[in-house]
């Protein structure tokens, strides 16, 4: 009889088949969470101009998802703890696919705020679980670049939303881009089939069999049975998961990512509502001011990977600080115009600082924590981050109607900016996961051995 420890067996796998379809699903729902962030910002000034809305009244509107996104990050995050993150990401995807799609058959304000608020639910809850399932069996070299990888999907979705803007809204109608949103509906069974549980979950509810075919998947070179005995590293579990994240002296990195993720979507939800309404009232036509969206996520895309790689190098600290500090730098800098190529680069680099760095401290936040609470951990700060995220749009649109210089809006989503760089260098790094997590691997190495 062998003894097998899964968390060994995943962090020494080398990246194969099981990983690439775990990765193209997680990037195509990635994707659409990311089409979801833009596809209020392109409609905006047509919904003002049909609706007569002020613009205090449109960024309430855009907060509405955003409020349901904090309830669903928190409830599902928490859940996916209890009933695994293939049930939850399935029930997510289910609510938000469906309700955005019918955000296109809105009449009314009320409706179409109704809608969003539901779809927001699934949305908040589809993050925290994806990342969360992608460090559960990423190789342990791999685990940021992976994670990168597929936030980019974030990036891509949100360059989708504008470009079918240009194309589709003059045809078409605004309607036509919330249509599009119920794509993966038709392919939910596929995804629910293909997409894997979480090991802690199997081994917690008892699934040996599926255990031993999945990490027959992720190490294909290694042989397992199901006598096999499966020797697991020791957590401190708690009934409450919760109450785990403030565990093992992690109660200062626990409320600190909370800052972070607060600061970071407010300019995120912020530039990416009111970006092109921003660049109108500087000036530019609304096709030119979408193209705008189109180099902010370009620029997340870009900076991502980058950064991503970086991080499995040096350490995801070292690169987030620095990230966001040039964010706050280039946003305070747009502000006060330049050439066409200067502005483009300044948003570009706004994109990989704000859309970028949030890809990344998600990446961060997955790693720092346990598994049994790890989808707790993502779904909480992505739960606080919520709530900065609301608050972005609705500063947007109170700046906005109050008159003031175009310069001191931009200067109002640096600030934050700066915040999370603060927060994120307070962040202890000996008490991350990853560094218990290695040691008590080595112990048990040495038991098997032994044994």
């Amino acid at each position: 009889m062998a003894k097998i420890n899964s968390t060994e067996v995943i962090a020494s796998s080398k990246f194969n088949r099981f990983h690439l379809i775990l990765l193209l699903w997680s990037f195509f729902i990635i994707s659409f969470d990311g089409y979801d962030l833009v596809v209020y910002g392109t409609v905006v000034p047509t919904l003002i101009e049909k609706w007569n809305l002020t613009p205090v009244e449109a960024g309430a509107i855009g907060t509405y998802g955003l409020f349901g996104m904090m309830f669903g990050a928190i409830l599902f995050g928490t859940l996916a703890d209890r009933i695994g993150r293939k049930n939850v990401i399935t029930i997510t995807l289910l609510l938000f696919s469906l309700f955005t799609f019918l955000c296109g058959f809105a009449q009314t304000p009320t409706v179409f705020s109704t809608f969003r608020f539901l779809a927001g639910l699934g949305l908040g809850g589809i993050m925290p679980n994806v990342i969360a399932l992608l460090t559960d069996y990423a190789p342990k070299k791999m685990r940021s670049m992976i994670v990168s990888i597929v936030l980019c999907g974030y990036s891509v979705g949100g360059i989708l939303a504008p470009l079918l803007g240009i194309f589709l809204m003059p045809k078409f109608g605004w309607e036509a881009i919330f249509w599009f949103a119920g794509l993966p509906l038709l392919l939910l069974p596929f995804m629910h089939k293909q997409l894997p549980e979480t090991a802690s979950h199997l081994i917690r509810t008892g699934k040996k069999e599926i255990l031993i075919a999945t990490l027959a998947k992720v190490n294909p070179e290694s042989t397992f049975h199901l006598h096999d005995e499966i020797v697991e590293v020791k957590t401190q579990e708690t009934k409450v998961p919760i109450i785990g994240l403030f565990k093992e002296k992690r109660a200062v990195s626990t409320v600190m990512f909370w800052v972070a993720f607060f600061s970071c979507l407010l300019m995120v939800y912020g530039l990416n509502t009111w970006l092109p309404k921003l660049m109108i009232e500087a000036g530019y036509g609304l096709n030119s001011s979408l193209g705008f969206l189109i180099a902010l996520q370009g620029g997340a895309i870009i900076g991502t990977l980058i950064i991503g790689r970086l991080c499995d190098q040096y350490g995801s600290k070292k690169m987030l600080v620095p990230m966001y500090a040039s964010g706050a730098i280039a946003l305070t800098l747009l502000g006060f115009g330049g050439s066409t190529f200067l502005i483009y680069l300044l948003v570009a680099i706004a994109g990989a600082a704000t859309i970028g760095s949030q890809n990344i401290v998600q990446a961060y936040v997955s790693q720092y924590y346990p598994p049994y609470v790890r989808s707790t951990a993502l779904g909480m700060a992505s739960g606080i981050g919520r709530i900065g995220g609301m608050a972005g749009p609705l500063l947007g649109g109170f700046l906005l109607s109050i008159s003031l210089p175009i310069h001191l809006n931009f200067i109002a989503f640096a600030i934050p900016g700066l915040i999370a760089a603060i927060a994120l260098a307070v962040v202890p790094v000996k008490n991350a996961y990853t560094n218990e997590m290695d040691s008590n691997v080595e112990s048990i190495k040495s038991q098997v051995d032994v044994g």
